[in-house]
């Protein structure tokens, strides 16, 4: 898709505006419409559909539930959390590892507070994570799990590949996504320091943690996001110490 025939823009979407589901075992804040909560204006940007921003108590997680034809990418902030599907995989997730579930044809899985399988008050903690779905390049395909730790590559400040179906990315990307248009970067970022966005034609750029300036747009605090289209380049300056996603994407949902 080329940039030239998107008009640029950047919306700064507040941590407050968010829609959000609470329940006893639940803060969940989504950054687009998602289940019960459903604006036709807010449905996506790009090839991402779901941007949950999840807490989870210890002792409860998500009972197993089907998924069907969505690229799931899931990044632990603090805790862990565990995964297990009808296709035989299994693991436990954590702060940098990155994770990806195809469901492809259809998969069922749960994902669980890794505290609810042990004893002892040192492991009562929540955990909170982000969920993403994008859309995959065909329907249907083998559902497929992946993970990897990539913890050792964000300790140099840069913008890091997480998960990404870009011919550019191979051998650099952590994971594998099933859409050849879009890439998930993350950067752990110290006061001071600075990453510049990619240029693409649809940006998405989410504060997981901590707060940052980014150049031309102001000061972003956790939960703060951004919707670039047709715009990149900008530099992103942690005032705390930060983590940051970015979402790169060359296409867009039809419609």
């Amino acid at each position: 898709m080329s940039q030239s025939t998107l008009q640029p823009q950047v919306d700064v979407r507040r941590s407050a505006e968010r829609d959000a589901t609470k329940i006893s075992w639940l803060d969940s804040k989504h950054s687009f419409s998602f289940g019960q909560k459903y604006d036709p204006a807010n449905t996506h940007h790009g090839l991402l559909l779901v941007n949950n921003d999840d807490v989870v108590r210890p002792g409860a997680g998500f009972e197993t539930h089907p998924h069907r034809d969505m690229e799931i990418v899931t990044w632990v902030l603090q805790g862990s959390l565990v995964h297990q599907d009808s296709t035989g995989h299994s693991g436990i997730i954590y702060p940098g590892l990155a994770q990806r579930m195809s469901a492809g044809r259809g998969i069922m899985h749960s994902e669980k507070n890794d505290s609810w399988r042990l004893e002892g008050a040192a492991h009562q903690d929540p955990v909170r994570f982000i969920q993403m779905w994008v859309v995959p390049d065909e329907n249907r395909i083998t559902p497929g799990y992946e993970q990897l730790e990539i913890d050792n590559d964000l300790l140099g400040g840069g913008l890091v590949p997480v998960a990404s179906g870009m011919d550019v990315h191979e051998g650099a990307a952590a994971i594998r996504i099933k859409n050849k248009y879009a890439a998930l970067h993350a950067a752990r970022l110290q006061a001071g320091q600075s990453v510049e966005l990619p240029e693409a034609p649809f940006l998405h750029l989410f504060v997981a943690r901590g707060s940052v300036t980014l150049e031309g747009a102001g000061a972003l605090a956790e939960g703060d996001a951004v919707r670039f289209t047709a715009t990149g380049g900008q530099r992103v300056t942690a005032t705390e110490p930060a983590e940051v996603l970015v979402w790169e994407m060359h296409a867009t949902i039809a419609g």
